[in-house]
């Protein structure tokens, strides 16, 4: 099977222009599920077919299996690709679809039924081998997507955002049969583009967090914000657009300022005057300079709760209460703009309108810089002040 490797790939549509995709080094290896994730415009699937060779590159250095494929057409380099719109023959039937490729690779046609039968039984469409795409669910036409892909054994599969074309429970049910698929192919590559974070978060082994170019930005920045393992991204995010990107509610953010700086940290003010002692690291701060505090709604409490590790007090209002069966969140106007709280199981919501001190779980509270960039922790215990 096939390793990925990108060196500084890049991807430019107009001459001297801005990069729609710059920079980006990944190593992903065999056996790897790697997924793309990121906002609109952000290149993700530019990158993926770039690695498929449907789109040209600008910039690097593409290797798959060790060998640089920049310049190889899309047949020649052992990946196989699920599209977004399936790209099914209409006038072919299931079996036909899934053996298309193996026809066109002069495979054996005993051998080239029998993957077809295996592949059809791991996806459970062995009973619509004879129908054509148009008696199919869209569920069923996707698993005929995927299984056209499985039935190359391909070194590297790719996946363009294969599921949103589907509803809301067979997006879940076809999630878990594609990290199925991927386990039972041992040493097969998987890339995998979405701008769902579910879908990131529950299939990656690695996620690669992508941004978009700034606006009316006359200089490129590398279109990677961050990657690694999801619940690294997740919980130790990189800088202001991952923290902002990440979660659902997404992280809140509050303006701050820093006031003094010691060997145990720096203590900052927020819009109210509450002061917070955080430890981190307050060689890369100086005093007065503004910041932002970042708190997961996970993290945030009622102020009267009796958790140790909760401290400071925010004064917030309600604003709404939003019921979600297995949780229930509270939207609140605080100091220096809105915070969303998820409420405990155990206590009673409170009423829309009413004042209602929360505090943080501070072990947990984010810094980031004047520039957007997370500011390190130190060793020890956050207190308050």
């Amino acid at each position: 099977m096939a390793a990925v490797q990108l060196d500084r790939v890049g991807k430019t549509y107009v001459e001297g222009g801005v990069p729609s995709v710059h920079e980006v080094s990944l190593d992903i290896k065999e056996g790897e599920f790697c997924v793309f994730v990121g906002p609109s415009g952000c290149g993700k699937s530019t990158l993926l077919r770039m690695i498929a060779g449907l789109e040209t590159i600008s910039s690097g250095e593409l290797r798959i299996g060790g060998r640089r494929v920049n310049e190889l057409a899309p047949g020649e380099r052992d990946v196989a690709m699920v599209f977004q719109s399936y790209a099914l023959y209409p006038h072919l039937d299931v079996a036909e679809n899934l053996g298309f490729g193996l026809r066109l690779a002069r495979t054996p046609k005993a051998d080239a039924q029998r993957r077809i039968l295996e592949v059809a039984q791991m996806l459970q469409i062995e009973h619509q081998l004879h129908r054509k795409p148009r008696e199919l669910s869209g569920g069923q036409r996707q698993r005929v997507a995927i299984g056209r892909a499985l039935v190359r054994r391909p070194g590297v599969f790719l996946f363009d955002e294969p599921l949103s074309n589907l509803d809301a429970a067979l997006r879940q049910q076809t999630r878990l049969e594609i990290a199925r698929l991927h386990r039972s192919q041992g040493s097969a590559s998987s890339i995998y583009v979405t701008h769902d974070q579910v879908e990131a978060m529950t299939l990656a082994d690695r996620m690669v967090l992508l941004q978009p170019p700034l606006p009316g930005a006359t200089e490129a920045r590398a279109s990677v914000a961050q990657s690694g393992a999801p619940l690294e991204l997740y919980h130790r995010p990189r800088n202001l657009f991952v923290a902002g990107f990440l979660g659902s509610p997404r992280m809140n953010l509050l303006p701050a300022q820093v006031r003094e700086r010691s060997a145990q940290g720096v203590r900052l003010a927020l819009q109210d005057g509450t002061l917070l002692q955080l430890p981190v690291a307050a060689h890369g701060l100086s005093e007065g300079e503004a910041v932002t505090l970042g708190v997961r709604s996970e993290h945030l409490r009622p102020a009267d709760s009796a958790d140790p590790r909760l401290s400071g007090r925010l004064l917030t209002e309600v604003q709404w209460l939003e019921h979600l069966g297995d949780q229930s969140l509270a939207y609140l106007n605080g100091p220096g703009g809105s915070l969303v709280m998820r409420l405990p199981e155990e206590a009673a919501p409170p009423l829309i309108g009413s004042a209602l001190p929360v505090a943080a779980l501070l072990s947990q509270v984010h810094v980031f810089d004047a520039r957007g960039e997370a500011v390190p922790p130190l060793q020890g215990e956050v207190v308050a002040c």
